[in-house]
């Protein structure tokens, strides 16, 4: 065998090591990323503490990452957009809340900041009181305050906000009482 050709059989060799997107390996990586993106979309932090849990190094995981951002499968500027909007349509929490899960996701501030400008705490806690007291209907005004404000706050919302939502939500309930309670005068 000639120099040049060892030489050749080298650089060849060195170019696949460093080229992961061609292994067996890569595949594998590529495959548990893409599994696990099919569940719900992920941000780029929970992505690679998954795939470290997988075994897969560091640099394996940059590649895959990096060929899945190409393709736009992973995004964490979308992914708290998906968060955030899933947040609000089925179990609504205030912008504090929705901002420290984001954190926990690994999700950068500067894109957190940009998304959860975008809650509406008013509203949301209104939804989230509405839909609580109705479970509150034979309660007390100091039993609901307590319960109903609990709840609230559990949610993240700030003590102003529990406190003019369950206000509006208790003259609510106590309006609708006033017109079940008065004849219908035609």
């Amino acid at each position: 065998m000639s120099k040049m050709s060892t030489k050749v059989s080298r650089v060849r060799s060195s170019e696949q090591a460093q080229a992961p997107v061609h292994s067996d390996r890569f595949q594998r990586c590529l495959n548990a990323a893409v599994r696990y993106l099919s569940y719900r979309p992920r941000g780029e932090a929970e992505l690679r503490e998954r795939l470290t849990q997988r075994g897969f190094t560091g640099e394996l995981q940059d590649a895959v990452i990096n060929k899945l951002s190409k393709q736009g499968l992973v995004n964490d500027a979308a992914f708290a957009q998906f968060w955030k909007d899933n947040r609000e349509s089925f179990r609504p929490r205030s912008q504090w809340l929705t901002g420290l899960e984001l954190r926990q996701k690994g999700v950068a501030n500067e894109i957190i900041d940009r998304v959860v400008d975008t809650i509406n705490d008013e509203a949301n806690a209104y939804r989230v009181a509405l839909s609580k007291a109705r479970h509150l209907s034979g309660a007390d005004y100091p039993s609901f305050r307590r319960k109903l404000g609990g709840y609230l706050y559990r949610r993240g919302f700030s003590p102003n906000i529990i406190k003019s939502t369950l206000k509006q939500i208790w003259q609510d309930r106590e309006d609708t009482a006033k017109t079940i309670s008065q004849p219908d005068s035609q």
